[in-house]
């Protein structure tokens, strides 16, 4: 894969699921975020949990490559793995910061899925997060979003077959 691979998607709906399926054969980032951790989340694999002072010190030190506030809470992208991995989640705003060079580098798949699905995820798990708040949070953060090069609509997407096609589209963008 000679481009980067970067999800995008509102909360449930199976970006974090798609990361997970790469995650043997790709390069996974792990981002950092200033939030508590949800139950089944492993620090160092699902994100690097910092506080937020933590996260104040890498961003005067200049490590972040793009960072977001999301939820009331930090999220963003290191530098180091912005140039070693081969896959990250992010959100349009963080998307948005992305220099127009490193954009042109980048396959964006975006998770479109419908409200009901996503509640219905939501309310499965057992987050910190309350399911109302983060699906009005979502509508406000993906209002307009357009820059994507992929789009998956439907809640049930083939694993296999959606890679295969981010694989095509590799080797269409990078002829």
């Amino acid at each position: 894969m000679s481009r980067k691979i970067i999800l995008v998607g509102k909360a449930g709906s199976g970006k974090d699921f798609f990361r997970d399926y790469m995650s043997s054969q790709l390069i996974i980032d792990v981002s950092f975020t200033t939030r508590p951790p949800r139950e089944g989340e492993i620090p160092g694999y699902t994100y690097h949990f910092v506080s937020e002072h933590e996260f104040q010190n890498l961003l005067l030190g200049e490590q972040l490559h793009e960072y977001v506030v999301f939820n009331g809470w930090r999220y963003a992208t290191g530098k180091v793995s912005w140039h070693y991995s081969d896959v990250f989640i992010m959100t349009p705003s963080g998307v948005s910061q992305l220099l127009r060079k490193d954009r042109e580098k980048c396959t964006i798949v975006y998770f479109d899925i419908n409200l009901n699905t996503r509640r219905e995820r939501l309310e499965l798990r057992s987050d910190a997060d309350v399911v109302t708040r983060r699906l009005l949070s979502d509508d406000i953060d993906f209002s307009n979003y357009m820059d994507f090069d992929i789009r998956v609509t439907n809640p049930e997407y083939n694993a296999d077959q959606l890679y295969s096609l981010i694989n095509l589209y590799d080797k269409c963008a990078t002829q």
